[in-house]
């Protein structure tokens, strides 16, 4: 299966892994619209990924966002730039809104299974990308794909982004990633994989020095994008910093593992 965005931008079908990128939270318009501009210089055609509400917060104190509607509006304007867009939603009220301004909807992890938001994003007629639980087997998630596609909407992606291995700790099986591949097309979510549940006490922890060799891995299984969140300062970021990519490793690695997608799909 094979979705295009753009004549520039595919995933899936063999073509080069497509890069999803961007903060975990949209923070400011300023902000967003120069790490989309910074990402774009480095990358090429790429998806931007910025959350307008982060309903899942650790704590209760936690930046959540700006909101729906100042979100989307925020999204809107990058997308009238030319950028693609990606965001997640939470309730199936949001999904009509957000596909105005979004080419791709995304299903939280935590939110997987459940099915009126599954079906109100493929009501929506976007490419909807489906993150699998930390709980559910990579077997499994085609039938949260299933209830998507129920709609006649067959644009879905899935996305590993590590399974529950204890308290604080989260685990990545390769062998998941072509389980999934062989019903849709698949993204590695090479951030949130490294990211430490609930380890900094009411904030998440993470170990970034594990982004590189989890991505060479992963696109040498032959995933179809990669899912970075990515920041100028990540020690400075309202959330998920202590797991995020720094902005200036961006380029390096993107070579790096073109260089072995390359090889992948060749044969």
């Amino acid at each position: 299966m094979r979705i295009d965005l753009s004549p520039s931008l595919s995933i899936g079908d063999n073509a080069p892994f497509a890069l999803i990128a961007g903060p975990c939270v949209i923070e400011s318009e300023e902000h967003v619209h120069f790490l989309a501009g910074r990402i774009a210089q480095i990358a090429g055609p790429f998806v931007f990924k910025a959350s307008f509400d982060k309903a899942n917060r650790s704590s209760v104190s936690s930046y959540r966002g700006p909101g729906l509607v100042e979100g989307l509006r925020i999204l809107a304007g990058l997308k009238a730039k030319g950028h693609f867009i990606l965001t997640d939603i939470h309730e199936p009220s949001q999904a009509e809104p957000a596909a105005e301004a979004a080419d791709i909807l995304q299903i939280p992890a935590f939110l997987c299974r459940q099915t009126d938001l599954l079906v109100a994003a493929g009501r929506t007629g976007r490419v909807v990308n489906i993150k699998k639980g930390q709980f559910v087997a990579p077997e499994d998630i085609h039938l949260a794909a299933e209830k998507v596609a129920s709609t006649g909407n067959n644009k879905v992606l899935l996305t590993e982004r590590g399974a529950a291995f204890g308290y604080h700790s989260l685990v990545v099986d390769m062998r998941g990633l072509a389980i999934m591949r062989e019903s849709r097309p698949v993204v590695f979510d090479a951030t949130h994989s490294v990211q430490m549940p609930g380890a900094s006490g009411s904030a998440s922890g993470g170990q970034p020095r594990f982004i590189e060799p989890l991505s060479r891995a992963a696109v040498a299984v032959g995933i179809d994008a990669l899912f970075l969140e990515v920041h100028e300062a990540p020690e400075r970021a309202l959330s998920d910093g202590a797991n995020a990519l720094r902005l200036d490793l961006l380029g390096p690695l993107l070579g790096r593992l073109r260089t072995i997608d390359g090889l992948v799909k060749r044969f």
